[in-house]
């Protein structure tokens, strides 16, 4: 890896990470657990399709992490590792086939199987019931997803050129 991409990836992870803890100390824009923006995700995002599938997997795998350590929300780590692994598979996937143009519907399909992930991961933990949550999460996934999709569709047009 030459020093050029480990710089850029490491300014991502910086400001990723940043973005993450600001937002899990910002109270949540609709009073339902789980529900959040995920506007770290836009530069999940943006190293998919700026650097490839390794360095994003590296910069979201060390976002998790240290994002669990700084903010200081280690029980969700398993609802993070989950999600943000499963949302990860989910959008590599969707980008080869969607391309850069579709990349708000990507970022769509990422959120809904992130919140598949976490579903997973509470029904292990509190077991089968959790997944009558999954519709409204759904929900909000469409929406933040849409969202963060289009930041990130804009971002990578402008960082592109």
């Amino acid at each position: 890896m030459n020093t050029k991409k480990l710089t850029i990836m490491a300014l991502l992870l910086a400001i990723a990470l940043t973005v993450f803890v600001i937002e899990a100390h910002v109270p949540p824009p609709v009073p339902i657990p789980g529900v959040k923006l995920g506007l770290a995700n836009i530069v999940t995002l943006a190293a998919l399709v700026l650097l490839g599938r390794k360095e994003a997997l590296t910069v979201l795998l060390l976002r998790i992490v240290l994002g669990s350590v700084f903010a200081g929300q280690a029980v969700s780590f398993l609802y993070s590792i989950s999600g943000g692994l499963l949302s990860f598979l989910t959008m590599s996937a969707a980008l080869r086939f969607l391309g850069r143009e579709r990349l708000w519907v990507v970022s769509v399909l990422g959120a809904i199987a992130h919140n598949g992930g976490q579903i997973l991961a509470a029904a292990l933990l509190i077991g089968p019931g959790a997944a009558a949550y999954l519709p409204i999460l759904l929900i909000f996934a469409v929406l933040t997803g849409t969202f963060t999709g289009l930041a990130a569709q804009l971002l990578t047009a402008r960082l592109g050129k």
